[in-house]
């Protein structure tokens, strides 16, 4: 069994290449997928080579973690019945490539994928490619929702991550929180909460600051908005060093807080959200392609900032 998928050679280089698939077992699932989408984070980081040092690191790769899919062989231990659609956070399951190991980080990106029935995540067929979303919004839940944190009242980044941070903090309940986001092309869509920026807002009291900008440089200009003992959440992804200055932290009583990936309980816990129409996935995805014009996907995805998501279509692959 094989599969066309996308595979970075080297940063910035990437084509559509045709791959052998590790045979499924009893506890896995073959799953064809309808429709990938590329992260702005961590798939940037891939493309231009500051990828941190992380397992499974090295080319050439398939990148993508957020694939959706129907289920189409499924294994007797595998929890999954033929016909399900599934959300597939990527996969290890492809052979070589001129005689290299292909890795899969993350291994999303392909029109077949190999998979243990239990990393998938049955899904509502009808999201179609909002379901690839579903990973950045259990992201967003498990920041929100760890024990002892506090909703945001500002959060840093107006971008799929913020919106879905924004929208969770709604949805549970607490006072609408601020949005900042510096460019013009994502400081509309705010729904029932404002979108600033930065320059705009002269309050210097907020409780618990979350960024989901990635920027590694802005530490210090959060310290400085933060009550006494305010919290700043690290929601993004960050390919460089953090640091600030420690007087105004100290002053201020600061407390640092990493939101990690999601982990089962918060998949579990937005899908739920999702099916009940309480969490909702549009106008997240803004530009949609095929997945035989994958490298100009990759750019725009990554230089257009009007691009907040752009979903791959394979359906139409062979």
């Amino acid at each position: 069994m094989d599969t066309v998928a996308i595979v970075m050679t080297a940063p910035q280089e990437m084509a559509l290449r045709r791959l052998d698939l590790t045979p499924p077992g009893e506890a896995d699932v073959v799953v064809e997928v309808d429709w990938s989408s590329i992260s702005t984070g961590t798939e940037r980081l891939l493309w231009s080579g500051r990828m941190p040092p992380f397992p499974g690191m090295g080319y050439p790769l398939v990148p993508g973690y957020e694939a959706v899919g129907r289920v189409v062989a499924a294994g007797k231990e595998s929890g999954r019945r033929d016909g399900e659609a599934v959300f597939v956070p990527g996969a290890r399951c492809f052979g070589t490539l001129d005689g290299v190991e292909v890795r899969g980080l993350f291994g999303g990106a392909a029109k077949r994928l190999v998979v243990p029935g239990a990393r998938t995540t049955r899904i509502e067929p009808s999201l179609g490619e909002r379901g690839t979303l579903i990973a950045l919004a259990a992201t967003a839940w498990h920041a929100i929702s760890a024990r002892g944190a506090m909703p945001p009242d500002l959060i840093v980044g107006h971008g799929v991550l913020g919106r879905l941070l924004a929208r969770l903090t709604l949805l549970s309940g607490a006072a609408p929180p601020v949005v900042w986001e510096t460019q013009a092309a994502r400081q509309c869509g705010g729904a029932g909460y404002a979108v600033l920026r930065p320059e705009d807002d002269e309050r210097r009291d907020y409780r618990a600051i979350y960024d989901a900008s990635g920027d590694a440089t802005g530490l210090d200009g959060l310290i400085a908005r933060l009550a006494p003992g305010g919290e700043i959440v690290l929601a993004g992804f960050y390919a460089d060093r953090l640091s600030f200055s420690f007087p105004p932290a100290f002053m201020r009583e600061a407390r640092l807080r990493v939101a990690a990936e999601w982990r089962p309980a918060d998949m579990l816990a937005v899908a739920e959200m999702i099916a009940e129409g309480q969490l909702d996935l549009d106008g997240l995805i803004t530009h949609r392609a095929e997945a035989a014009q994958a490298e100009r996907a990759y750019r725009t995805a990554f230089d257009d900032a009007a691009c907040l998501k752009l979903a791959l279509d394979w359906r139409s692959a062979a």
